[in-house]
Order: C-alpha cells, then structure tokens, then sequence
C-alpha cells in the first residue's frame, strides 16, 4: 500500500438512496420481535459497500477495543437491526458481526446515523430498522446486478419490509478496493451508475410493497484506498451524474494506523452528516 497520509484530504462519497412511496395495502400487520415485543418497522435503511460501512471503528491488529461512543448507544425497541437470519433484534455495534463474518468489525457508521435521526426528528421517525449488507474488502464489480452481494442485498431488502417496513434508503459507502488495479479505477463510473440504475429498478420490484416512490441519492467521496488510483476513483464519484444526488463530504476526518480505515470517533461523525443529508431531504414517511 502506497504510504499517504490520506488523515488532511479525507474525503468520503457515500450514496445515499431515499425512497419515499405509499403504503401498498390499507392495512399491516406488525411482525413480531425478540423479547415478546411487537413493531411497525416504519422507516429502513440498507447498509451496503464494503470495510468501512462494515465498520472498523476501533478494530487495532484483527481486535475490536469495544468502544461504545454515546452517539452509538443501542435504543431498545427504537433501533432494530436486520441479523443474518432475516429476524429483527435490538441493534448494537458491531452491527455487520454476522454479516461481514471473514473480517473482525468494529464501529461503523449505522447507529450513529440511526441516532441522530431519530434525535432530529422524532415525529418523523419512531422506529428505525437497520439491514447489514456490507462486505469488507469487496470491489465494486463484485456488486454487479445478478452478482453474489447483489443478490444478497435485494434479498434482504425484501425481507426487511416484510410485514410493513419501508425501505427511506439505501446507504452505500464503498470504492477503497478499486483503487488497486488501474482498470478497475478506470471503470469504476460506468460500474457505480450502472449499480445505481439497476438498484432503483430492483428496489421497486414485486418483491418490496411499493407503488410509487422517488429515489434519491446522497453521497460521499472515498475515505482511503488500498492502492494508487486513489483520486481516479474519487474523480469517478464525484463525476456521477445522476438525479437527486447530494454530497456527503467527510474531508479531515482521522483514519487509524492502518491509513484505511475510518476511527470510531469518524465513523460517528459520518453518521451524524448522513443523518443531516436524511432530515433535511423532502423524504416523508
């Protein structure tokens, strides 16, 4: 790995997908969680991309330090997350342990963003269910439509609104990987479009109870790479060209020793600008 301090030029792009639609029947059954308690899992959001969504907040040498930041406490009953066997549970970091099972994960972004939207917004949101699909280490061609982690994300999409759910977004936070090899920097716009048309078209299929909806997306550049094209991929994010597109720009945060991954401290602060972009969208539940 080329030895940069990326900690003064940290920028991350991450692709926030807002879906707002009416509810497919007059009537929802709530479906039933752990703990004997009953929910309407109102407003969802998909966790996709790769490490740091994932979360290595505070993961030194393959070890979780176990860090809870008070922005990242759980809220029983109000934060719920999606577990690898499609059941819902209270959500607690690290929230892709049973996702991302080849790597250790820390802090990710998800609950400091779950948080701070229900904070800002109580009225608007009450329930909030998170959907882990983060794979650590993974390119972006490995999200091609039709593709393993492809196939997994739409898979879990559809479960997660099973019994009323709704999907308000997806949050895509991924490109370290692309940075390796110059020809997959090279391609590396045509394949993120590409995965954005093709996710605005599966996330409206039969599958999810969805009538009408309008799709945005808020999005934030490369925190760091594992290779030399760094700013090739972030030129190619930031060149996306799509509608209701809005930056996240996450440029001074701290990276740890290892210069790629994001600390807990960032991954915080990350959720908290993501959480903004959401409450200040015209999105309505």
């Amino acid at each position: 790995m080329a030895n940069y301090n990326y900690a003064l030029k940290l920028t991350i792009l991450l692709f926030l997908f807002i879906l707002t639609y009416e509810y497919w029947s007059t009537h929802v059954n709530p479906p039933d969680f752990t703990a004997g308690r009953t929910h309407l899992i109102k407003d969802v959001f998909i966790l996709a991309g790769q490490s740091n969504m994932a979360g290595r907040g505070g993961v030194i040498n393959n070890t979780w330090d176990g860090a809870i930041p008070p922005d990242v406490k759980p809220r029983p009953g109000k934060i719920l997350r999606l577990g690898g066997d499609l059941r819902w549970v209270d959500a607690q970091e690290p929230l892709h342990a049973d996702i991302d099972v080849n790597k250790t994960c820390g802090v990710g972004p998800g609950m400091a963003f779950a948080n701070a939207v229900l904070r800002g917004d109580p009225g608007r949101f009450t329930v909030v269910g998170l959907v882990p699909c983060a794979i650590g280490g993974s390119g972006i061609g490995e999200w091609s439509r039709g593709g393993r982690l492809y196939r997994g994300l739409t898979r879990r999409a559809a479960a997660a609104v099973e019994g009323g759910g709704e999907i308000r977004a997806v949050l895509w936070f991924q490109g370290e990987r692309d940075t390796v090899n110059i020809s997959d920097a090279e391609s590396y716009k045509e394949r993120l479009e590409k995965l954005f048309v093709d996710l605005r078209d599966d996330l409206k299929s039969p599958l999810l109870p969805v009538m009408k909806y309008f799709l945005r997306l808020d999005y934030v550049a490369l925190a760091s790479g594992e290779g030399p094209y760094i700013e090739m991929v972030r030129k190619a994010q930031n060149e996306i060209n799509l509608p209701n597109v809005m930056t996240v720009d996450a440029k001074g945060l701290l990276l740890q020793p290892d210069g790629l991954h994001l600390t807990t401290n960032a991954q915080v602060q990350v959720g908290k600008m993501l959480a903004h972009a959401m409450l200040r969208s015209n999105c309505t539940p």
